[in-house]
């Protein structure tokens, strides 16, 4: 969608002139939308400055009904210019009596974007380093991790103390359950 300045005609009073924007800044064609709060008028807009060799009106005059709005194309030609340029648009009533200026910069686009199809490949990245990789490489552990085999160590630690006390075979075995418990636990975090 194209920007748009919209003028009011005869708002304010009679042949008078107000725009809803101080500046236009673009980067290609625009629309003056002329809008009536009263009587008809004749209006007329034209161009001024560096923005007249790249922008252009269908005609210079227009018709504005009671009421009503007239929409005004105004063409420009951005993809010839590789620095903004400026100028005027100027729009005047009541055969000259009445006039605004607003100032009009036109930037030029932006070029294109260059896509190959390196842009589809995923990026390459290697598997997770596991916790034993981590502790190595001095990135540390994390603390649910340490949580884990300190917990792990106390309960290997009051099996071994029930199982000196106690005695027995199913001591022993209980001992066992907790070591490999723990053991199993230990290799799926480094896994």
């Amino acid at each position: 969608m194209s920007p748009e300045v919209t003028v009011h005609v005869n708002r304010a009073s009679a042949e008078s002139l107000g725009a809803a924007v101080g500046h236009l800044e673009t980067q290609g064609s625009f629309t003056i939308q002329l809008r009536s709060h009263g009587a008809p008028a004749h209006v007329h807009c034209r161009l001024h400055g560096d923005i007249e060799r790249i922008a252009a009106l269908d005609t210079s005059n227009y018709y504005v009904e009671s009421e009503g709005e007239t929409i005004v194309p105004v063409r420009v030609d951005a993809d010839v210019i590789d620095a903004p340029v400026e100028g005027t648009l100027e729009v005047l009533t009541g055969y000259g009596s009445e006039s605004l200026s607003i100032p009009v910069t036109v930037s030029p686009a932006p070029g294109p974007v260059e896509i190959d199809d390196s842009l589809a490949d995923p990026a390459p990245s290697g598997p997770e380093p596991t916790v034993l990789e981590r502790a190595v490489d001095g990135t540390g552990l994390e603390p649910a991790t340490l949580a884990v085999v300190a917990l792990g160590v106390v309960a290997v630690g009051a099996a071994a103390m029930a199982a000196a006390a106690i005695g027995g075979t199913v001591a022993m075995v209980g001992l066992a359950v907790v070591a490999i418990g723990f053991c199993v636990a230990l290799a799926l975090l480094v896994v």
